[in-house]
Formats: C-alpha cells, structure tokens, sequence
C-alpha cells in the first residue's frame, strides 16, 4: 500500500476529448519533477481490452510497448518521454485489467461467498492499483490521468475511486480539469458555458474539480477566467490558461510561468523544495518549433491512413517524436510527408519518391499495402535515398532484397503467404506449434531483448558500443536459413541475438548505400527529447546532405 500522506493528482476531460489530457498530465509530472519531488504517472484507459495491443491503431493510434513488454495507450509514450525514463506496468491500467482481477479472486473464492458487486469490489481493487502503483514507484506525488471525458458511463467507477479517496483523505487529492473553451467562427467569441456544464457533470459525481485548465485556440481573458471561477467554485488564479501552441513541448513551459507547479504544491500542502530546471528542456522545445531551421524533407510509406479525408498522425507518433528529437539535436527541421503504400500498389509511380531526402517505413501488421512499401524500398535502395525501416520495414527491406539482387522473385513473408517457396521472413519452429493452438499472444516478441552489433558497421558507430537493449513487437523473423545467402549478396546483418540466431539489424555498407538500415526492433520507443536515438539521428544526418531531384 502506499504511504500515509501520499498525494494524487486526478486530471480529468471535460467537454471533448483530444484536447490535451495526455500532454497536461505529462507536463505536471515533469514540473513536479524538476522541482524535486519523485512522482509516478499513470494512465486509465476505460475500455475493457485487457491492454492495447489488439486494437487498431487507426482507430486507436499507436501501441506503446514498455520495457516490459505491456501493450499500452500512446499516452505512455508522453509520459516517458516527457520524464525522461521508463515506467512500469503499474503505471497503466483498463478496465479489463480491473474486471479479469475481481473476477479471478470470484472464481478462487476469494471474496468468502459475497455478492461481487462493482460497488465495492471493483472500486476498491482500482483504489488498490493506484496505491500499488505509488508504492512500487516509491514516489511522493502520483499524477493520475482518467481516460475519457467526464459524462461517460465507462469512466464512472474511476472517478469513483478517486471521489473515494478525496473523501478519506481530503488534503491528499487534487482533481485537475482539461476543459475546451470554443470560440465558435460565426460569434468570434470564446465561450465559458460548455466547461461550466462539463463541471456540473463532474459535481454529480460528488466532485469539485481543485484546477481547471482552459484549453483554447487562444489564451483564455481575465473576463472568461473570473466567469469559470464564479460559475464552477474555482479559484481564479486555478484556472490556468492552455492556449494552441506550435509543440507539446512548449506546455511544461507555459504552465511554470503560471506558476502551476508551484500552486498545486501549495494545494497539496507541500513545501516548494525548488523552482523547476528547464532551461535544457527550453533549448530543446526552442528548436523544435525553430521554422526558420534548415529543412529535411523525409517521406514516411505506411498503410494506417484509411480514416476517411484524414491522416491519422496517431498511428506512428513515437516515430514522428523520435525524427523531431534528432532533427532538434542537429539543427534541423524535418517536414514530414505521409504516403499511403497502397497508392503504389495502385498505379501510383515511386518516382515521386525522388523529392525527398530521406524514406522510412514504419511497422505495421497484416498483408494490406505491403507490395507498395516494398516498391518504395526498392526506389531508396536503387536511387541511393537514405532509408530507415522499423521491424516490418526491416522485414520487407529484406524481403525486396532477396527479390531484386539475390533474385528469389517470389521471395516474401510468412505474414502474406504462408506456402510461399521462398519465406525470407517465417516465425521460428517453436512459434509455428503456438500459433496452430490459436496461442497467437505466446507467439510475439515484445520488450526489451539484447542485440550485439558488430564492428565495422553503421549499428555500431552510431551507438558507439558492443550491447544494446532495445523493445521488441513483432511475431515474424529474418529466417535463419536463407541469412548466409543473403550475406554473400551483399546484405550485412549488424545486429544479432546473443545466440546468433535472430536478425535484429540490417543494413548495406557505405561503400554500396549512404545510409540503408532496418531494425527488426522499435527505436522510437526509447528515443527521448533530450536524448535522441542514435540511429534517428544517423539516418537524419545522412538525409540532410541528399540531395533531391
């Protein structure tokens, strides 16, 4: 259990969803930090997947895998990003997690013959996950963000929980609103009345929110400010402006100069122990939004565009994230521009691939669009285009390569065609017998694994050591059989499993390709913004100096 006095901070929606509760509650944990205090940030997502790992991401946006190998809501990503470290499977919670735990201890009789109700037992055991989750992090200060928007049926026993805990413990708990303020086209007007309402949904609840951030185009007014403190019981000086800015990056900036660090302190009855050290996380979020910075123009082929006339960014953010945080490291400014792989496949010419300085294509699931990501290899692999590919972007790397230099024409992946002659890319023996069962879970690889990189190779220089430690999410495999043939055609394989067996990286040597490298794991999801990834960055430096035609 956590310790007597710990505190938590609930940050909740209001009005609509999207608007920046993933970023507020980052931004609270990293001022909260930097002011000396240990905190641990969790993320409920309400839905009753068990984890993340089987929804679609073009629904969902992307799936962020911990060291652990937990399956979790991009919002993960933030708040790793914005700490600077990792967390832990503590840290995320569903209600599917929360219902299979009440129902195993039903079925083991764990509750001496009671009724197993959702009032007490599934609200106690979240209780007990966000006291666990403090306890296990050893922090002082836990800030809690309750997916969803106040007003939905399946956040309720969270908010429960947390009006609980206010309850009891009532100096201990803070409850932050993430409200939108609208500013309606035809009025010109920012509007108060749709946060007031969000508000009164949130005292039917039995809870008064402590801070209100005031999402908006623009900076709310002292006028709105006054209006929102009078209409929902808040102090004005809680309600803190969140106007539109050019990065995420900027958030943790703008709320120091508000002081809302320090007034949530204060709200908690902890002692300012000292102001925030931003000053390295104000040079990095300066550069990042820095439109005057050289540009590199970078083409990113992926397959989860099908959202109708939008562009789901979501579904590659720790990828976009990872190229933002070296091109800041260099001084430069990436544009990125999304191409649908199935538009190749379609009679779309890679040819348009020329205009840009740098190709990376990103990991994916499933047979749909692959045919085009592998043309546009191709093309980076012919015309010299600096190349970065991510697990089934190193898979399909690979694949194009035994097609067009060892020349298996039909050589693909067991993921397309399971009879396939030539299957470059398989699942290993002792997955085969998991999957026939239907064990389809026991059959990925997903955390941390170790790979050791070879001299002599791109892996190695840009990491500068032997051992690495990278996350994993994937099922298929560079199959050990056809490795030495495609060695002797050219293809270096740098990185492997300690044993030798797995392909973890690949790549072409400088003297043939300016930089062509794939990973069978996931870089983006340890690059940070104050530590970018190093092959990110070898793969921007190689793209800046491209030139285009």
């Amino acid at each position: 259990m956590a310790k007597e006095g710990h505190k938590y901070i609930f940050v909740l929606g209001g009005v609509m969803s999207g608007v920046g509760k993933g970023v507020v509650t980052s931004s609270i944990g990293l001022l909260l930090q930097q002011k000396g205090y240990p905190v641990n940030l969790v993320k409920v997502d309400p839905y009753l997947n068990v984890d993340a790992g089987t929804m679609n991401p073009t629904e969902h946006g992307e799936v962020f895998v911990l060291r652990s190998g937990l399956e979790t809501d991009q919002d993960m990503g933030n708040y790793e990003r914005f700490l600077g470290r990792d967390l832990t499977n503590e840290d995320y919670m569903t209600s599917g997690m929360v219902y299979q735990s009440v129902i195993a201890r039903e079925r083991a009789l764990e509750y001496g013959g009671k009724c197993v109700e959702a009032i007490p037992h599934v609200r106690d055991e979240i209780m007990g996950r966000f006291e666990a989750a403090a306890a296990y992090n050893g922090s002082r200060i836990s800030v809690i963000e309750i997916g969803g928007t106040v007003g939905d049926f399946q956040n309720a026993l969270f908010i429960e929980a947390a009006r609980v805990m206010k309850m009891e413990h009532p100096d201990d708990v803070l409850f932050v609103m993430v409200s939108y303020l609208p500013t309606p086209g035809t009025l010109g007007e920012m509007k108060t009345k749709p946060t007031q309402t969000a508000v009164r949904d949130l005292n039917g609840y039995g809870v008064q929110p402590d801070f209100i951030i005031a999402r908006s185009k623009e900076a709310i007014d002292e006028k709105r400010k006054e209006k929102l403190a009078v209409s929902c019981a808040v102090k004005k000086d809680r309600v803190i402006s969140a106007p539109d800015i050019s990065s995420i990056y900027e958030a943790p900036l703008n709320f120091e100069r508000d002081e809302l660090g320090d007034q949530l302190l204060e709200a908690l009855k902890l002692p300012e122990k000292r102001k925030a050290s931003l000053s390295a996380w104000g040079r990095f979020a300066k550069a990042v939004a820095d439109k005057k910075a050289p540009a590199v123009e970078i083409a990113v082929v992926g397959k989860y565009f099908d959202t109708g006339d939008f562009v789901l960014s979501d579904a590659y953010l720790s990828v976009i994230e990872a190229i933002k945080f070296s091109a800041a490291k260099l001084g430069k400014r990436a544009n990125i521009t999304w191409i649908n792989s199935k538009h190749f496949e379609k009679g779309k010419s890679t040819s348009e691939l020329a205009k840009y300085q740098g190709i990376l294509v990103p990991g994916g699931f499933g047979e749909s669009g692959i045919e085009g990501k592998i043309k546009a290899i191709r093309y980076a692999r012919e015309h010299k285009i600096p190349y970065l590919g991510l697990c089934y972007g190193m898979q399909l790397m690979v694949v194009e390569y035994a097609r067009n230099v060892l020349g298996l024409k039909d050589a693909t992946t067991a993921e397309i065609k399971k009879n396939a002659e030539h299957l470059v890319v398989d699942v290993m023996p002792e997955q085969k017998a998991l999957l026939e069962g239907g064990k389809y879970g026991g059959t990925m690889r997903l955390g941390v694994y170790p790979a050791y990189l070879k001299k002599g190779t791109m892996a190695r220089a840009a990491y500068k050591k032997e051992l690495v430690e990278e996350r994993h999410r994937h099922r298929y495999e560079i199959n050990p059989e056809y490795v030495k043939r495609l060695e002797s055609a050219g293809l270096v394989f740098s990185g492997t499993s300690p044993d030798g067996v797995l392909m973890e990286i690949a790549e072409l040597p400088k003297s043939k390709h300016p930089f062509m490298l794939g990973t069978q794991f996931h870089p983006e999801l340890q690059a940070r913004p104050l530590d970018p990834h190093p092959l990110f960055t070898e793969f921007l430096k190689a793209a800046a100096v491209h030139r285009r035609k």
